[in-house]
């Protein structure tokens, strides 16, 4: 079918260039920023509702991002009902040069963009050591 046809393959191609043309499993976009003492992680998840998104840290170097969503399409037409099922999934783990502290972890996820920020891991040669002055 010529390009402007087929109103469906046009809607396909619209939501995939609206949606970065992210496929089930794909990689999602990721900026790791160091802002001194600690990582910021920016990632754009378009489309996902907060309940969609998992994040989690594993071994205070790896941070991992996930976000699934299931849709369901209802067209109705003169003689027919059509319903499609859809399922959508991206992932991406990110390996951080520092280690963090897992606990002071903090994630928020506004309008689609998830950002994580992670307070780098302070060593004993980091924070100083008190020297007494006799």
């Amino acid at each position: 079918m010529a390009r402007g046809t087929d109103p469906f393959g046009d809607i396909e191609e619209l939501i995939d260039v609206m949606t970065g043309g992210f496929e089930a499993g794909g990689d999602v976009p990721v900026d790791v920023a160091d802002a001194g003492d600690e990582f910021v992680v920016v990632a754009d998840l378009p489309g996902y509702d907060r309940e969609d998104v998992q994040v989690q840290l594993t071994d205070a170097t790896t941070l991992s991002l996930s976000a699934r969503r299931e849709t369901e399409t209802v067209e109705e037409a003169d003689r027919y009902v059509s319903r499609e099922r859809t399922s959508q999934s991206v992932s991406r783990s990110v390996g951080l040069p520092e280690p963090v502290v897992e606990s002071e972890a903090v994630a928020t996820y506004e309008n689609g963009v998830l950002t994580v920020t992670l307070p780098k891991q302070i060593t004993e040669s980091e924070s100083g050591t008190d020297i007494p002055v006799n």
